[in-house]
């Protein structure tokens, strides 16, 4: 028995059209958002596992999110600086410039972050295109 992709809720000519606009859906979508959901449990198991203060965390885990004031300035400037606070890259290497030179607070600070970011994508929550807030690489959020 062969199963039929529309059985599975996927339909490859709007997942091609999706793609030509620069969105992801289906499962390759699925997967960022479990991959996201994976790097958020990993980052809390590490900040747990070191003992950090979870009351700091309580208070700068939303702290990424202050980039969407750059949105006050102009949708692509803020497009830019809520990019760079939410990619993974300064995070990783803030947690692991913190881990290897003992720099307790750097490796705390980069696993909240990695966990906020984490936390993003699996709600779906993606990179922002600079036509609007509402237009991320994991689709459209927000009112359509």
């Amino acid at each position: 028995m062969t199963a039929s992709a529309s059985e599975f809720g996927l339909n490859a000519g709007r997942a091609r059209s999706r793609a030509r606009e620069g969105l992801v859906s289906g499962d390759v979508r699925a997967l960022l958002r479990v991959e996201g959901f994976a790097a958020f449990a990993g980052s809390l198991a590490c900040y747990a596992h070191a003992g950090f203060s979870w009351p700091a965390f309580a208070l700068l885990v939303l702290a990424p999110d202050l980039s969407i004031f750059a949105y006050l300035a102009w949708p692509r400037v803020g497009a830019i600086i809520y990019n760079v606070a939410h990619t993974y890259a300064a995070a990783v290497t803030l947690t692991f410039a913190g881990f290897v030179g003992g720099v307790p607070a750097a490796t705390a600070i980069g696993l909240i972050w990695i966990a906020h970011i984490g936390f993003d994508r699996a709600l779906g929550y993606g990179l922002k295109y600079p036509t609007s807030f509402g237009n991320t690489h994991l689709g459209r959020i927000g009112r359509h």
